[in-house]
């Protein structure tokens, strides 16, 4: 598609978003002009993906579930919009092979740590997905906190609701592999371990490797 069609379109729901979410964004003044950079965030509904699109003042491309979209037309339109399907029961080489040349083009690529969506509202662990970008590509993770959409669209509801909804952008973090014999399983869960604390932090709600530690610690005591 186009960059006349693509900004079109991002005018036109960004239009809508703010008629009909209150949305805004913080942080934007973090997101690079140039470069290739990964996007992190939470992962609670449908919305996450346009909203989030609407948000990055670049235009970004998004891996999600390959069976989001059924619809074969619907999936070729989706894609050219810039959506990268991946196969979440394992790692995705071709997804994520295409996610790689985007970064190496210098264009960001976004991608939801969690994998799936929120059934509560609350933060999930990070998979190893991300971990394993960030060590191909080198790039940066920009942490981001999405609130409202799990209120407007959580998972089984058959409608919006109208609420709020804004979006968070943090620092850049850089991560570098340590030279000291670390797997690259290590990494990979260092990595989204980290990024998952930052995104929590920027929502102001807990973590969930905090709780998950917690968990632990009272199952043991």
């Amino acid at each position: 598609m186009s960059g006349a069609a693509y900004g079109l379109l991002w005018i036109l729901f960004n239009g809508l978003a703010r008629l009909l979410f209150r949305f805004r964004t913080e942080g934007s003044q973090h997101f690079p002009k140039t470069g290739g950079i990964i996007v992190a965030a939470n992962h609670a509904s449908y919305l996450d993906i346009p909203l989030l699109g609407c948000a990055i003042p670049r235009r970004g491309f998004f891996l999600g579930r390959a069976s989001l979209f059924p619809n074969r037309y619907m999936n070729w339109a989706l894609q050219k919009l810039g959506w990268i399907p991946l196969k979440t029961h394992k790692l995705d080489r071709k997804a994520f092979g295409q996610a790689l040349s985007h970064l190496q083009a210098g264009e960001p690529v976004v991608i939801f740590p969690e994998g799936t969506r929120t059934e509560d509202g609350s933060l999930q662990i990070g998979k190893p997905g991300l971990g394993y970008l960030v060590a191909e590509s080198k790039c940066q993770v920009i942490p981001v906190y999405i609130s409202g959409t799990f209120t407007v669209l959580p998972i089984r509801a058959r409608w919006p609701r109208l609420f709020p909804v804004r979006v968070s952008f943090g620092k850049p973090l850089k991560f570098c592999k340590k030279d000291n014999g670390e797997s690259a399983k290590s990494f990979y869960e260092d990595v989204s371990t980290t990024v998952m604390d930052h995104i929590a932090q920027l929502g102001g709600v807990p973590s969930p490797n905090r709780q998950m530690y917690e968990t632990d610690l009272r199952s043991k005591l």
